[in-house]
């Protein structure tokens, strides 16, 4: 199993390639930097940030405006942050 902190890392990576892709509507891109600035925090523990986050991407993981390909990503991402311990 990854190290949290490489986990949290990667995603952040994940989320900061989604900003970057102009063909997925803005409001997703927002909750996108929204959701890298919640793990990047760290005044929280690693668990409490990766649960926040998931919390915030599953409200836009159903929106259907969401391409495909970003969809694909932010499932994803959400199995990545899922395996973050809670502390």
């Amino acid at each position: 199993m990854a190290e949290p902190q490489s986990t949290i890392n990667y995603c952040i990576q994940m989320l900061q390639a989604i900003m970057d892709d102009s063909t997925i509507p803005r409001n997703i891109r927002r909750v996108a930097d929204d959701t890298r600035k919640v793990l990047i925090d760290e005044s929280k523990g690693l668990g409490l940030r990766a649960a926040t986050a998931i919390s915030m991407i599953d409200e836009i993981s159903n929106d259907p405006n969401m391409p495909v390909h970003a969809r694909t990503r932010i499932w994803e991402l959400v199995s990545q942050l899922e395996t973050v311990p809670l502390d």
